[in-house]
């Protein structure tokens, strides 16, 4: 089979997830819909959140005007003075205003935290569900560990961005503003100062920002591909040691490793210089301001003018507990500021991770195909009757007018290819002019060289690809009118990589059908000749099967494939190397019960041991997409073609 696009390539060679590497296309978008995903189901929990952050803010700017209050009281006691009324209601309406914002601060934490967790456990939710229904092809364009990288490393920094970062961006912008007016109001003359040392830490802060965003976004892919290649390595860590390739493996890893070495130490570097520069500007900034407010308080100056009465002396200059209270205020003022230009970073990553989640999501789901259905029926006197529990199977066409009854066509299993073309890409046809058929019962094999296109016939019926000229009918239906999960329900298939999940060796057998019961499983078990040594494993068919059940056999996980399309009892049986890792003697037995099972059932082989085509009744010799020879075994044979070479050994078959 020709591999489609880049399949054999190893997973950080290949194409990443939309975003990756770059920031957001789209942030301001972006961000709307990751708003909407908050608000829809928490809106009254997030518009508390915004009451108590503005609380929780103005509650830290009473505290330094209060401050003022304070200082303004002990100089009235004066040195040795005794603390009055006034001096215990001003301490304990400091400490009541503090202890009222820290509670509130608590309580929004807290409350974000459930908010960011619901919303980030309904993202995976809609992602997960609406991967299920994404077309092979997006997987073949994807590699695993991206794909996984999205689940984890986009995720995590989303859920930072959604409990962390919006809180505090919010609570910064609340109480910039709330402070600058509280700035005016004591100093116009401070403030101007005030602003030009903001001018100049914006300047910075964004020169600085500008250099580490694009560094985030590249430590975030750089680490994807990281991940991807580890679970790549996991998984091959047996064809690693196999062929000694231990420091291939630890090469490309040092090589990745670096990569995202470089990347996080540029992004980190640029932030850990930010702190410190930006705080340093902050002290220069206090001791200007402390500076300026001193001359102003001995100048007389109308500058110094506010509407609080303690702010003012006599002659409009300003006061010490003014003063005080104005740096306090401006401190505060540096601080959001500051907080606010370091989550630009944050920012930058939640946002593109967004983007790649909702990249995810926004895939085309695969088409769900036509509105034929399969049903189970009855025969009767009448025709056809729709039955829960019917003995056959049937196509059902729905009724074309209303009024009309809908239509029954018996699933028997004849499929027909006629002059069928495709081609994973479009530079390249896989199959050329392909026209063959399978009657109801019939086995079909197909034969011949790797990438020849026996497999993407398969896929073809499948509908996991569409072709690109011809058709492909199913009992006389065009298989594109046919629902594709109704369209692979009818067709039980054993691959060449056998896949087991996590759970028991009962659970694996079920999956080919969910409501078979035990005694059907073990039956197709018994069929597929599997039920010996499962019965030998430590807990029978209730031993837990890990890490795609490597502690089996590959023939052994394959003849639990078998058992688990038999389970199925399908019309129609699809054997990719079915038995390509089973020896000659389970292979023969394995055939007396295929045998059984393939009695009344369409059957499409694809074998390279061609002693286990020789009793079907069509066998398919394809050659680089194109069919040049067909018939029985023995006719073949006569014909001394191809096949004949294949058989006898003439030709190796790879």
């Amino acid at each position: 089979m020709a591999q489609p696009r880049s399949m054999n390539m190893g997973m950080h060679g290949r194409g990443g997830m939309q975003g990756a590497g770059r920031g957001a296309e789209n942030p301001v978008k972006t961000f709307k819909r990751l708003m909407k995903y908050m608000t829809s189901r928490y809106k009254w929990r997030f518009v508390l959140v915004c009451v108590m952050i503005v609380v929780s803010a103005l509650a830290s700017i009473s505290a330094s005007v209060f401050i003022g209050f304070f200082t303004e009281h002990l100089a009235e006691i004066g040195v040795g003075g005794a603390p009055d009324a006034q001096f215990y209601g001003l301490l304990f309406a400091m400490g009541g205003i503090g202890a009222f914002g820290i509670l509130c601060s608590f309580t929004y934490s807290r409350i974000m935290v459930y908010i960011s967790e619901g919303t980030m456990k309904r993202l995976r939710d809609d992602m997960f569900s609406h991967m299920q229904s994404l077309p092979i092809g997006f997987f073949d364009a994807h590699t695993h560990g991206d794909l996984m990288s999205v689940y984890t490393n986009d995720t995590d920094t989303l859920r930072q961005l959604m409990s962390q970062t919006i809180p505090q961006i919010i609570s910064s912008v609340i109480t910039i503003v709330g402070v600058f007016f509280a700035m005016l109001f004591y100093s116009v003359t401070l403030t101007v100062v005030a602003m030009l040392f903001l001018g100049l830490l914006l300047f910075i802060v964004g020169k600085l920002s500008g250099k580490s965003g694009g560094y985030f976004v590249r430590q975030q892919a750089s680490l994807g591909k990281l991940n991807g290649y580890i679970e790549e390595m996991i998984e091959g860590q047996k064809v690693v040691k196999v062929f000694c390739h231990e420091e291939r493996a630890v090469k490309d890893f040092t090589a990745l490793n670096e990569t995202l070495r470089q990347n996080a130490t540029a992004a980190n570097s640029v932030v850990n210089v930010m702190g410190p520069t930006t705080n340093n500007l902050g002290y220069v900034q206090y001791i200007v301001l402390a500076l300026v407010g001193v001359l102003l308080a001995g100048s007389g100056t109308v500058w110094g003018i506010s509407l609080f009465g303690f702010v003012s002396n006599g002659s409009w200059g300003l006061t010490l507990a003014a003063i005080i209270s104005y740096l306090t205020l401006a401190r505060s003022f540096n601080m959001p500021v500051q907080q606010v230009a370091q989550q630009f970073n944050t920012v930058v990553m939640g946002m593109a991770g967004a983007e790649r989640i909702f990249a995810i999501i926004d895939a085309p789901s695969e088409d769900a195909g036509g509105e034929v259905t399969l049903v189970r029926v009855d025969r009767t006197a009448a025709g056809y009757e729709e039955r829960r529990s019917g003995a056959l199977w049937a196509w059902k066409k729905p009724a074309q007018k209303a009024g009309d009854a809908a239509e029954y066509v018996l699933l028997r299993g004849d499929i027909r290819f006629d002059h069928v073309t495709f081609g994973y890409t479009p530079e390249k046809d896989v199959l050329k002019d392909v026209s063959l058929y399978a009657k109801p019962g019939q086995k079909i094999a197909f034969v011949g060289a790797t990438g020849a296109g026996k497999t993407t016939i398969t896929n073809l019926i499948n509908r996991f690809y569409d072709i690109r000229q011809g058709s492909i009918t199913y009992d006389g239906l065009d298989v594109r009118s046919i629902r594709k999960s109704d369209l692979r329900r009818s067709l039980g298939v054993v691959l060449q990589d056998t896949h087991l999940f996590t759970g028991t060796v009962m659970d694996n057998i079920r999956y080919g059908r969910l409501d078979a019961t035990d005694e059907e499983c073990v039956a197709a078990a018994k069929l597929a000749n599997a039920d010996s040594f499962i019965r030998h494993l430590p807990h029978g068919y209730r031993t837990v099967l890990h890490g795609d059940g490597a502690n089996l056999s590959q023939g052994q996980r394959q003849l639990l494939a078998i058992a688990r399309a038999m389970v199925s009892d399908c019309p129609v049986l699809i054997l990719d190397e079915a038995t390509s890792s089973i020896d000659t003697r389970t292979e023969k037995l394995i055939e007396e019960g295929m045998d059984k099972l393939m009695e009344g059932r369409t059957v499409f082989v694809i074998a390279h041991r061609l002693s286990t085509v020789k009793n079907s009744q069509a066998i398919m010799v394809l050659e680089q997409g194109v069919i040049i020879e067909r018939g029985t075994h023995d006719q073949l044979i006569e014909q001394k073609g191809k096949y004949y070479q294949l058989y006898t050994g003439a030709f190796e078959l790879e």
